[in-house]
């Protein structure tokens, strides 16, 4: 993989050097990005593709009969291919939401007005999810009165997912999981867990959010019921994202969120909505978003998945080699580099996470320390925030000694 010639694809580089002034001959004097878990940079074609809808046809879609309108409408459209193609999927069965939390209580809603849900029923998920998975299971459970089980980890650090066998049981009704950790970086066996749960009839949600753009998915493979992602960690703009769902599943299903675009038939009284995916689209979306997110995805096809999930798989495996060999610092991520999506998370004994941060900021390498929306989880790791390094296309193992020796500069500072 070509870094390098990578790297011209994201003007924030060049950018970045001009507007803190640093010397083009010095070698490694740019940002090195390595948090690309909370949001990755975006190549220029994806601005300008979203530029070239606010210019060129700036129009609302399925609404006009004017030729920018049906233009906005044709790439819209067009945008959902793209992104059903990505993910193995229908096009009828993509839905566009502002993102991964959108995404989530938007379709707990829809599926607490679709499923038979009695109190001491069970929703199952780990202690490894994100909050915007977590909580709004947590606020059904409570609506519910339902039971909500965790799946736990082992002492590799990795979901045991053999509890599966003792945690599913006939009262579970949601299965709802990470397909990859945004703190440990483990890429989890979903499609064990789904059969585990189909078993018994409940529903299986993915949060793919981290995996999205960084591994293959293939929704069908999966055999989810459901599964979503946002945009800005894969490249995209923010602001939009995916849910997938089966189509025999929507079909039926009732929509959560309500207004124009989505309405059949309409009097003062009640109301009939569109078939899926329209019928859960309500409103003006975030056209130019699901254009950029469209090719955001050509973009990292063009590149390869498979040959990203290498290339991030070398640098995990490099990453854990120079930090494990510096003393005080303890590793708490996948060690298997095919296991993990790309997420080197650690520790240093006598520095804060924050404070490691701020000082790899004056040397400009950026990582992200805290607790990463995962605050449950890190009660199991046993800490209260850990320092983690997330690799993509545009980072090498020039950005890794850049943090090594980062790490070995505040060890020094708070001696």
């Amino acid at each position: 993989m070509d870094v390098k010639k990578i790297k011209e694809d994201f003007p924030i580089f060049e950018n970045y050097r001009r507007e803190t002034g640093l010397p083009v001959s010095k070698a490694g004097a740019d940002l090195a990005f390595l948090d690309s878990a909370a949001s990755s940079q975006t190549p220029k074609v994806v601005v300008e593709a979203m530029d070239d809808y606010y210019f060129k046809y700036r129009a609302n879609i399925h609404r006009s009969l004017y030729d920018i309108g049906e233009k906005a409408t044709s790439r819209y459209e067009e945008a959902r291919a793209v992104l059903a193609k990505f993910i193995g999927a229908g096009e009828d069965e993509v839905i566009f939401t502002g993102g991964a939390t959108a995404s989530s209580n938007m379709l707990i809603y829809a599926l607490e007005r679709e499923l038979d849900l009695k109190e001491g029923d069970e929703i199952l998920t780990t202690v490894a999810e994100h909050h915007s998975n977590l909580i709004p299971l947590q606020e059904l459970g409570r609506r519910a009165k339902l039971t909500l089980k965790h799946i736990p980890v082992d002492e590799n650090l990795r979901l045991d997912l053999n509890a599966l066998e003792t945690l599913i049981t006939p009262k579970t009704k949601i299965v709802s999981v990470t397909l990859s950790s945004n703190v440990t970086g483990e890429i989890i066996d979903a499609k064990r867990v789904a059969d585990a749960a189909h078993k018994v009839g409940a529903i299986v949600v993915l949060d793919a959010t981290k995996a999205a753009g960084h591994m293959p998915i293939d929704a069908k493979a999966l055999d989810c019921d459901f599964l979503f992602f946002s945009g800005h960690k894969m490249c995209g703009p923010t602001g939009i994202g995916v849910l997938y769902g089966k189509r025999e599943l929507l079909e039926k299903m009732k929509p959560s969120f309500f207004g124009g675009g989505m309405v059949e038939s309409a009097d003062l009284g009640e109301a009939s909505y569109t078939a899926a995916p329209a019928r859960f689209e309500p409103g003006t979306p975030n056209i130019a978003g699901a254009i950029g997110l469209a090719e955001a995805a050509r973009y990292l096809s063009k590149i390869g998945i498979e040959e990203i999930k290498k290339h991030s798989e070398e640098l995990v495996s490099y990453a854990v080699q120079k930090l494990s060999a510096i003393p005080g610092v303890k590793i708490l991520c996948e060690r298997a580099a095919e296991r993990n999506i790309g997420i080197v998370s650690f520790v240093v004994d006598g520095v804060h996470p924050h404070d490691l941060g701020e000082i790899l900021s004056r040397d400009h390498v950026a990582i992200r320390g805290g607790h990463h929306c995962a605050m449950p989880f890190m009660k199991e790791l046993g800490v209260s925030a850990v320092n983690r390094a997330s690799f993509y296309i545009y980072n090498d193992e020039g950005d890794i000694d850049r943090l090594a020796a980062g790490v070995e500069k505040a060890k020094k500072i708070f001696a």
